[in-house]
């Protein structure tokens, strides 16, 4: 133990050099009060015993570090990065913190041990890393990358980890063996005027052979590049390395690609994607591919369609549709796409592999697809084939396809929206179903999810949908990992393709990173439906508003309407709250009665939960059912008002428990949804 200067602190510091020395001064686990992490030996502690811990490493950090991958400016060692909230990401590990930074003008943010660590492997001195176990593609474990996600991938090449011999990531970094052993310098025949160097992608350039910024993510300035600062050039290290194969075999095609230089770019005959410098041919098959589209797979099953997917390099002339399903762009036909024979769709190669947590490769042709488990099971049938007489795996009774003589002033027990033609209803209780509704598969894959596993069909239980964010207790879709809910009207609104809208002429379609004004209720959205031939935009919440509504404050039923083209200003008022009303917004009307109404006036907040069910809280004892209170109002048991409206009262009646469903469900939910986060 030798006593130290400060640093910086106002007491002496004490150097602990061995783990030893440091539990014996620490009273609980501590963090570095430079690079917060969990403090260890050596490192330097306060001779006052006040909680003040640092690394060595930290301690002696240079205050100003000239960095090989960074030659134009030098990272300044400062306390906090230089924006408003003192946070930054790191642009090697890209991890945040609001810890002491090495910072440049250039927007370049790195942890002191992130930047200290790649200057090592600049000046090759690797000695920190010496006593670090490799670990090796055949010893990893088959499933290591997908249980891992993006902590599996190589801080330097952001490769999959797993993929080449690495160094374990118990020493704090992601690291292949072979990036920490990189050239600093070496010449290609991409560019030939001037060696490329190994340097971050500060201005986040495109790589010279794939194009992509970041080749297999989105991330922008992470890693490490080769590049010609003076000509403003950058290429990834896996495509320098992969340009080199002279030829490349792959199961996935049944000729060999040879490497093909070229000055010139060319458009790729496998992706649709542009590619310079490094092409393969097939001489057999007269095609043009990357590197990275020799081994793309042949057949997948992704989340985006219920049935394989087959890779075609050029389109079949039976597909009358070219656009692709995910982006809605037009899929040039004479380069490749996958494609699903069964629907005649299509999808760019892009679009579909994005996201590897989105599909899955195939590797038998007859490999069976995932079985569609139907809902119901068909008792009597008519003499067209339609199913007259059902059981429903969610009731306990029979039930029968409509008409039935009791009007449609109810609403289908699936979706909670006012029953219409065809629907199943049952003689024995008040049960209805839209046959859309009984027809729902019992395993659903869903798009726009990142939920891996098929999503299992529930009902009964309360919840907050994870799109529309209604609080339901409807039909729904739910994952078995992390227990998120989708309702039934959000998961139909989701289906690949086309969606048609009865309050617009022109087919709609989604695209999630939309920005802009919803023409229903005005609100900014992200994420929405829009026409390709106007500009009009629906976002999630209105798309699925219900066509039709019931409320008290009119015997009909409420049409959803888009426009008021009354002129008369006592028509531009609610009837319910009897404010006014934009008369370009979205709005519920009866045209018997000249009825007018806010949509949200109509719904409320729980138009989608079905009175008589059952609410399990967690500081409750016995089971709550959900009632609507119109006599006898008890004071609520959290509190202490009145229980008026929707309220949950107790299965056993003897213990006279009552309270507001606001008081109850808001907070269950909210600490749910928290939970998860």
């Amino acid at each position: 133990m030798e006593e130290s200067n400060n640093y910086g602190h106002q007491h002496p510091l004490l150097l602990m050099l061995n783990q030893d020395q440091l539990i014996h001064n620490q009273s609980a686990v501590t963090d570095c009060s430079r690079c917060g992490e969990k403090v260890s030996a050596p490192c330097f502690c306060c001779a006052e015993h006040c909680g003040f811990y640092l690394h060595k490493v930290c301690a002696e950090a240079p205050l100003e570090l000239n960095h090989p991958f960074h030659p134009h400016h030098p990272l300044l060692l400062m306390q906090n990065a230089p924006y408003s909230s003192g946070r930054y990401i790191c642009n090697f590990c890209d991890k945040g913190s609001n810890e002491f930074v090495y910072h440049c003008s250039c927007h370049l943010n790195f942890h002191i041990k992130c930047a200290l660590f790649t200057f090592n492997i600049a000046e090759n001195n690797l000695k920190e890393l010496d006593h670090v176990a490799l670990q090796h593609p055949l010893i990893s474990t088959e499933n290591d990358d997908e249980e891992l996600g993006d902590v599996s991938k190589c801080f330097g090449c952001w490769e999959p980890l797993a993929k080449h011999t690495h160094f374990s990531p118990d020493c704090g970094f992601n690291f292949h063996e072979k990036c920490a052993k990189l050239p600093f310098k070496l010449n290609h025949g991409c560019h030939r005027k001037h060696p490329l160097a190994l340097q971050f992608n500060n201005k986040w350039l495109s790589c010279k052979i794939c194009r992509a910024t970041n080749r297999k993510t989105d991330r922008r300035r992470i890693g490490f590049v080769y590049g010609c600062s003076p000509c403003k050039l950058a290429v990834h290290i896996e495509c320098v390395s992969a340009s080199l194969d002279l030829v490349v075999e792959d199961k996935s095609h049944e000729h060999p690609f040879s490497l093909f230089t070229r000055r010139s770019s060319f458009i790729c005959d496998a992706c649709g994607m542009e590619g310079s410098y490094a092409s393969y041919i097939c001489c057999t098959c007269n095609i043009m591919v990357h590197k990275k589209c020799t081994s793309l797979p042949r057949i997948i099953k992704s989340k985006w369609h219920d049935h394989r997917l087959f890779h075609k390099y050029f389109l079949p002339d039976e597909f009358t549709s070219s656009d692709c399903m995910i982006c809605h762009n037009e899929v040039d036909p004479e380069h490749g796409s996958y494609c699903c024979s069964h629907c005649n769709i299509t999808f760019h190669v892009h679009c579909v592999t994005e996201d590897k947590r989105s599909y899955s490769i195939v590797s038998l042709e007859n490999e069976d697809e995932m079985p569609n488990e139907s809902s119901i099971i068909v008792i009597e049938s008519n003499d067209a084939g339609e199913a007259t007489k059902i059981k429903h795996f969610k009731h306990m009774h029979n039930l029968m396809l409509g008409p039935f003589d009791g009007g449609y002033e109810n609403s289908c027990d699936g979706c909670m929206l006012p029953i219409s033609d065809p629907f199943y209803y049952c003689s024995e209780c008040v049960f209805f179903l839209h046959k859309a509704c009984a027809e729902l598969p019992k395993m659903k894959n869903v798009w726009h999810e990142l939920c891996r596993e098929p999503l299992a069909l529930i009902s009964d239980k309360v919840f907050e949908c994870a799109k529309c964010r209604h609080i339901c207790n409807t039909f729904a879709y739910e994952c078995s990992e992390c227990e998120s809910k989708r309702c039934f009207r959000c998961v139909i609104a989701l289906t690949p393709g086309a969606r048609t809208c009865s309050r617009h002429e022109h087919p709609l379609f989604f695209y999630k990173d939309y920005q802009g004004h919803c023409d229903a209720c005005g609100n900014l959205t992200l994420g929405a439906f829009c026409c390709k031939d106007c500009n009009f935009v629906l976002h999630f919440g209105c798309f699925s508003l219900p066509i039709t509504a019931h409320h008290k404050c009119d015997e009909h039923l409420l049409s959803l309407t888009a426009h008021d083209d009354n002129n008369y200003s006592e028509s531009h008022y609610c009837d319910i709250c009897e404010e006014s009303r934009d008369l370009n917004r979205w709005f519920y009307y009866c045209a018997i009665c000249s009825t007018s109404v806010h949509v949200n006036c109509v719904l409320g907040k729980y138009t989608f939960l079905k009175l008589g069910s059952i609410f399990e809280e967690t500081d409750h004892p016995h089971p709550l059912i959900i009632v609507k209170k119109k006599y006898y109002y008890f004071d609520c048991d959290k509190c202490g008002k009145p229980c008026e409206d929707l309220s949950l009262e107790c299965s056993k009646l003897e213990c006279k428990y009552i309270v507001h469903l606001d008081c109850v469900v808001h907070y269950t939910l909210r600490c749910f949804l928290w939970w998860r986060m």
